[in-house]
């Protein structure tokens, strides 16, 4: 049979069988734009409290996942962490991407975890069992709501960027390379959020 087209609570119901509990669900968004965090979540569900209409971030709108961002605070246990732009240049993006994993869940307090289905082939260092799941926002319910924590917060962050940062449209894009985005930074050069590790930024400043 062919993967699903929502994600359910299988693979968490399979850990519970197996007496893995409990069982957090953990994402990011972020990884890709020129500017602005990179921001994981983790999320503990409540199996007999899971908000309806849960899917991968990507296939909900805005304002759907505004709706659910409130919801999935308030039934399930939540932790986030954001990996800044200084710790992206340093680092690099896969290893803010982790460590923005890591701090997520232990936001999750004092919890003893039993599994973290990550979503992705890169696992985060963790003091629990980790599963990678290739596409897991669209295949488990708890990396999909980690999925639109990581994306709610990482998008009001950027309303918030660009409210400091008028010039290059950062409530519009959130940071990401459109053709806007890249106009703008031809106008103006780099702001102190853009991200220096990467190609078209450091093409800019000549690097």
């Amino acid at each position: 049979m062919g993967r699903s087209e929502r994600p359910d609570f299988s693979f968490e119901r399979q850990a519970l069988a197996a007496g893995l509990t409990p069982v957090c669900g953990v994402d990011e968004a972020g990884r890709g734009p020129w500017a602005g965090p990179v921001v994981a979540a983790a999320v503990i569900l409540d199996p007999g409290v899971i908000p309806p209409g849960l899917n991968d971030s990507k296939k909900l709108t805005e304002a759907r996942r505004e709706a659910l961002f409130d919801p999935i605070m308030a039934t399930a246990r939540v932790g986030i962490g954001i990996a800044e732009t200084e710790r992206i240049d340093r680092d690099n993006i896969l290893a803010a991407t982790l460590w923005a994993m890591a701090v997520a869940v232990a936001q999750l307090g004092p919890v003893a975890l039993a599994l973290a289905l990550v979503d992705g082939t890169y696992a985060p260092k963790l003091h629990c069992k980790v599963t990678t799941l290739i596409g897991g926002d669209g295949r488990s319910l708890s990396i999909a709501a980690a999925s639109i924590i990581a994306k709610v917060t990482r998008d009001r962050i950027m309303r918030v960027h660009d409210v400091s940062f008028p010039h290059y449209g950062f409530a519009r894009h959130k940071g990401y390379g459109t053709a806007i985005h890249a106009a703008a930074l031809k106008l103006h050069g780099p702001s102190p959020i853009h991200r220096r590790s990467f190609a078209p930024i450091a093409a800019l400043l000549g690097r």
